[in-house]
């Protein structure tokens, strides 16, 4: 079995927080250079399916978020990937980003703690006595909860491929395709509070067996902005919409 997490390409709200509002959460676009970048990890699976025996090859079996992003970017994919490489391509709610409840619009913990002081205070004490694992913002999801639903989307998952050798893409959200790591190769608490969100585009591979047991890989990262690209392809995908940069100091 391969399972293939890609992270959604960079959107307006990676670009600039005031996105969220503008949109809401589940309708943040993707940029343009989010979009090359999705592409550009579909290409990178295909090259990576190509390279194996045929014998040792099954179709893709395609499952992303319903937030706009993650559809964009599943949407670029398949513009890299061979038809006769794709199974069957389903969305699940289950994959859906962290819901930050009050703070989802606001991700400055000044801000925060400006409009919501009692709250803020009370996330911050359960932060500290509980850990950010457990923690849940008034109204949302703690990471817990998060792998808690990602488990149970595993198990279809997990059903899906116990009559076949399975290659799997999820196209999710940082924090959910980290609990899908996490889940999937029993993963301690500890690794998740020690770990990163992958990068936009980023593309980590689980591969192996149930009885020679799975392992991870960074199979792809995305090209990033580099010096003298800060201005380019900002727009919002398929909209001529830009998120205007915050002032630096």
């Amino acid at each position: 079995m391969r399972l293939f997490l890609v992270r959604h390409g960079e959107s307006l709200g990676n670009l600039n927080e005031q996105a969220y509002r503008q949109f809401g959460d589940h309708n943040v676009p993707l940029t343009q250079w989010g979009h090359r970048q999705a592409v550009e990890a579909g290409r990178a699976i295909a090259s990576y399916l190509k390279a194996l025996p045929r014998a040792d090859f099954g179709k893709l079996h395609i499952w992303y978020s319903p937030f706009l992003r993650t559809r964009q970017s599943k949407d670029a994919l398949l513009t890299a990937l061979p038809e006769s490489f794709i199974g069957e391509i389903r969305e699940d709610y289950l994959l859906r980003e962290q819901d930050f409840g009050l703070f989802t619009e606001i991700y400055d913990h000044a801000e925060q703690k400006q409009k919501f002081p009692e709250e803020f205070e009370k996330w911050a004490r359960l932060r500290s006595n509980s850990g950010k694992f457990y923690a849940r913002p008034p109204d949302g999801e703690s990471r817990a909860d998060v792998a808690q639903r990602v488990r149970l989307f595993l198990q279809t998952v997990m059903r899906d491929a116990e009559n076949s050798s399975h290659n799997v893409v999820i196209v999710g959200h940082g924090v959910t395709n980290r609990a899908v790591e996490m889940n999937f190769l029993h993963r301690p608490v500890e690794w998740f509070e020690r770990s990163d969100n992958p990068g936009n585009a980023d593309i980590t591979l689980i591969k192996g067996t149930r009885l020679q047991g799975y392992e991870s890989i960074l199979l792809h990262e995305a090209a990033d902005r580099q010096p003298g690209q800060e201005n380019e392809l900002r727009d919002a995908y398929g909209a001529d919409v830009t998120i205007t940069p915050k002032p630096e100091g």
